[in-house]
């Protein structure tokens, strides 16, 4: 719970205080806030093979020594080290991912003529997008 916290009023987020005036508003304004710090999670853990993520983490906890101090994996060292993920596609922060998915987009423009009709241009992903919205289930 701690690290949610930290991570809504820290960077990733950027949620600040909202003064409401009912209670009303400040339970909807948690539960937005919530669902916000949900929907990245499921995110990061779905696009850990495109972040600085060890994806190891969770099988090291069970087997490590609590009190030693925690060493990355040998996969985690390798993406530290090459910067690409095993698929040779850049790795990212969460925060560059999002940024170089900003890219794709739907444009509908409208020609002007009698008919009015409408052109949908659909932007094709490169490598990068098209596995992270495979990655999404997209």
């Amino acid at each position: 719970m701690e690290r949610a916290f930290r991570c809504l009023k820290g960077v990733d987020l950027l949620v600040r205080p909202i003064w409401h005036r009912t209670e009303d508003h400040v339970r909807a304004h948690v539960f937005l806030c919530m669902l916000a710090y949900y929907v990245e999670w499921h995110m990061r853990e779905a696009w850990a093979p495109l972040l600085f993520h060890d994806e190891e983490l969770s099988q090291q906890r069970q087997l490590r020594d609590p009190v030693a101090p925690a060493q990355p994996s040998a996969s985690a060292r390798r993406k530290k080290s090459t910067r690409q993920s095993s698929e040779g596609l850049p790795l990212h922060s969460f925060k560059t991912l999002l940024a170089e998915l900003a890219g794709c987009c739907r444009n509908i423009c409208r020609v002007k003529t009698e008919t009015g009709s409408r052109i949908t241009m659909v932007t094709d992903p490169t490598p990068l997008q098209a596995r992270a919205l495979q990655l999404l289930g997209l």
